[in-house]
């Protein structure tokens, strides 16, 4: 393995603040799975700029390590995988539907990347790229069962070997992906990397997300939607690029890139929005 290629715990754990125990324990798992998604932003800016998303663990840690950047499933899942590799933990990689937001009748692709982490000979389900709705903890692949979180509570159907992946909202299930064990390999997900960062939904539209202990703080386009627990919800518009931009700093802490592109995407966004 080359240095290039050597996953950088240590900057890892500066960039979420980990100074726990490196045991591979379900214990160790869930400290680094809350504190992933609270640090490091779910964003797309990429594929709204129009630039690829690298896969590669060299530009990973670059990019969500060191430039404090964010990335979408795939990079921070991936990241997360082999971070958690060079603890120790048994980690394998599948692909998902996602469900969530989905118009009825519509036939999801493999657009998303999950993972399982074997624990003590329990399997859980490992995601910290799932925008918003990302859980604050690995859940026990278990059907039927409930499963509170530090923030939510979610939920596993299973049915013919395809499990289900919900969460409750309001006293109500909402379904977020679906996802079959088979295993799959880097070229694969390369594939699916390459038809999402160039879908319309990632090239069209701002999407940013954080993920923290007790607040979900999440962007679409131009509205925004603050959610923490024990209060009312809070939405409001963006109504200019400065503000987008003061946001994405401030709230989100991304170092953004300086590139034109991404002055010229953001602009799009508010006079499309606006209209």
């Amino acid at each position: 393995m080359s240095v290039a290629s050597k996953a950088n715990i240590d900057a890892w754990f500066e960039r979420i603040g980990f100074a726990g125990s490196i045991a591979p324990s379900l214990e160790t798992l869930s400290q680094l799975h809350q504190l992933h998604p609270a640090a490091i932003p779910y964003e797309n800016l990429d594929p709204l700029m129009g630039a690829p998303v690298r896969l590669d663990l060299a530009n990973l840690q670059q990019k969500l390590l060191f430039d404090r950047r964010g990335g979408y499933c795939f990079e921070h899942n991936l990241l997360f995988k082999a971070m958690l590799e060079e603890l120790d933990f048994e980690v394998k990689m599948h692909g998902a539907r996602v469900l969530w937001g989905l118009a009825e009748g519509e036939e999801p692709p493999l657009r998303h990347l999950v993972l399982t982490v074997e624990v003590a000979g329990v399997t859980y389900l490992a995601d910290v790229g799932f925008g918003g709705q990302t859980a604050t903890a690995p859940l026990r692949l278990r059907a039927d069962a409930p499963q509170a979180t530090p923030l939510d509570t979610y939920r596993l159907l299973e049915a013919d070997g395809t499990w289900q992946v919900e969460i409750e909202i309001a006293g109500a299930w909402h379904a977020l992906y679906s996802f079959e064990r088979t295993e799959r390999s880097m070229d694969e997900l390369a594939r699916l990397n390459d038809e999402a960062d160039s879908s319309p939904f990632f090239t069209q539209n701002l999407l940013v997300a954080k993920v923290e202990k007790a607040r979900r703080v999440a962007l679409f386009n131009r509205k925004l939607n603050i959610h923490t627990v024990g209060a009312p919800s809070e939405g409001r518009l963006i109504n200019s690029t400065a503000e987008l931009r003061e946001l994405l700093t401030g709230t989100f802490g991304l170092q953004l890139p300086n590139d034109e592109r991404l002055e010229l995407a953001l602009q799009k966004i508010i006079e499309r929005e606006s209209d």
